[in-house]
C-alpha cells in the first residue's frame, strides 16, 4: 500500500470532507491502486498555496480505480472513502 500526498483545490475540500464527493479524477502519473491511501493537501485555487482545512488531518482509501471507456487517456477516476481510526 502506498500513501499519496496530493493537492486538492479549495472548491472541492468541503465536498470531500463531508462525504458528498466520493471520487477523484486524476492523471494516472502515480500508478494509483485499489487499497492505496490519499492524504489531501488543501490549496488555494489560483496560487496553489496550502491553506488550513480539516481535510488535511484525514486519510482516504482508494476503493476503486476506473480507466478507459470515456475517460481521457492517462487519467483515472478513483473511488475514495475516509479511513476510520479503527481500520
Amino acid at each position: 500500500m502506498t500513501t499519496h500526498n496530493i493537492k486538492l483545490k479549495k472548491q472541492f475540500c468541503d465536498a470531500v470532507y463531508f462525504g458528498d464527493k466520493l471520487f477523484e479524477i486524476r492523471k494516472n502519473d502515480r500508478c494509483y491502486q485499489k487499497g492505496d491511501h490519499i492524504k489531501f493537501i488543501p490549496v488555494e485555487n489560483t496560487c496553489q498555496l496550502p491553506f488550513a482545512h480539516p481535510i488535511a488531518d484525514k486519510e482516504y482509501e482508494i476503493t476503486y480505480v476506473f480507466s478507459g471507456w470515456v475517460i481521457q487517456q492517462d487519467y483515472v477516476v478513483l473511488g475514495i472513502k475516509e479511513v476510520q481510526n479503527n481500520e
